[in-house]
């Protein structure tokens, strides 16, 4: 049976495309379907990222049944920040079948090596501000909020199709009636130390200026991790507009020092909980879903913290967490996930090993090297 992968060209390729995770997660209770409607904004070019990338998106069909999809991306951004020949492939969903998925590798090779890149990384959708890597361990517990899921033979169809492994991406759990005694000690000893810093809350009253707080520290604080790219005020706007329905202020902090930011934690509502109950759609009854269950979510996701340059190794990330902790288990909030951190990040895994946090899911980042055009 012949394998064909063609360019996503029309609305109904794209809505082929955004729905193929249905059929493959069928019967998968963990997986959380996304909504529909903001997955296809992904690929408007209306999305900031088009400002300096490109998204190219096929489809695979097997008897013109679509049985895999992918997309080729470029990240002019990650070039020059990085200063390296590296492309990227992302939105990786393929039922099992090592034929097709190395099929689906081929167009992403062809639009890299024509783009002059020689490396592939990924996945990417469409980069590490936004939802990344695969799903290698960890598959009895749903995703929260933008981490992925997928079956569990996608590791062996991207390596069975020449990539390797690049990067173990990790998420750390932890449930909780009180605050653990280590972090209560160890929060008191390092405000003793941190003299004139302040920690506050986010201010919705003044949400854009908190987004430049964000963005002020996000891009200093990350620029030495590894595959960090900055983002753009446009990229940080639209991320804002996305969270702020649903964006609890109290699990945000904020630390200051003579009124200049200094470090930034940003915690989320894991509002899966309640998406899962939409099926993709918020209309006619899947946003009175969301809201109904909305109410009852007593899981968070710490999706970043970070300090800039003369913060780190003082404490003051301990002093960010019990913050945190302790407005969550004040509003019922009783599991915690810590996520992504490179698996090699000992500094920020070091702290959450402490409080008796485990690492519980590992996500993988592929890489394959190709060959440089004439």
């Amino acid at each position: 049976m012949a394998i064909t992968v063609e360019p996503v060209r029309t609305g109904k390729d794209l809505h082929q495309f955004v729905v193929l995770p249905w059929k493959l997660n069928e019967g998968d209770s963990r997986w959380v379907p996304p909504l529909i409607g903001e997955t296809k904004k992904l690929f408007d070019r209306s999305h900031p990222f088009f400002e300096h990338g490109e998204i190219r998106p096929y489809l695979a069909r097997k008897d013109g049944r679509v049985v895999g999809r992918i997309a080729s991306i470029r990240n002019r951004a990650h070039e020059e920040f990085h200063d390296e020949a590296t492309g990227f492939f992302g939105f990786f969903e393929c039922e099992n079948d090592p034929a097709v998925a190395s099929a689906l590798l081929e167009p992403v090779k062809r639009d890299v090596v024509g783009d002059g890149l020689h490396a592939i990384l990924g996945p990417m959708n469409p980069s590490t501000n936004e939802e990344c890597g695969v799903l290698v361990d960890g598959f009895d517990t749903p995703p929260m909020i933008m981490m992925t899921h997928n079956p569990p033979y996608y590791d062996a169809l991207l390596t069975g199709a020449g990539l390797t492994k690049a990067k173990d991406l990790l998420a750390y759990y932890l449930h909780a009636e009180s605050i653990p005694e280590r972090l209560e000690r160890g929060a008191a000893i390092a405000r003793k130390r941190l003299k004139g810093v302040e920690v506050r809350g986010l201010n919705k009253r003044h949400f854009k200026r908190e987004i430049e707080t964000f963005l002020a520290v996000y891009n200093q604080a990350w620029e030495r991790n590894w595959g960090f790219v900055p983002m753009t005020r446009a990229e940080v706007d639209h991320m804002a507009k996305q969270l702020k329905q649903i964006i609890d202020p109290g699990l945000v902090r904020i630390a200051e020092k003579e009124g200049q930011p200094v470090a930034f934690a940003l915690g989320m509502p894991d509002i899966n909980v309640a998406l899962r109950h939409a099926n993709g759609r918020l209309f006619p009854l899947g946003l009175a879903k969301i809201l109904w269950h909305s109410r009852r979510i007593s899981r968070l996701r710490i999706l970043a913290l970070g300090l800039v340059d003369g913060y780190r190794r003082t404490g003051l990330d301990v002093v960010m967490y019990h913050e945190i902790f302790k407005y969550g288990l004040a509003h019922g909030y009783r599991e915690g996930e810590f996520s992504w951190i490179l698996e090699d990040n000992l500094p920020m895994r070091r702290p959450l090993d402490v409080m008796g946090a485990r690492p519980y899911k590992t996500y993988r980042l592929y890489q394959s090297s190709l060959p440089v055009e004439p």
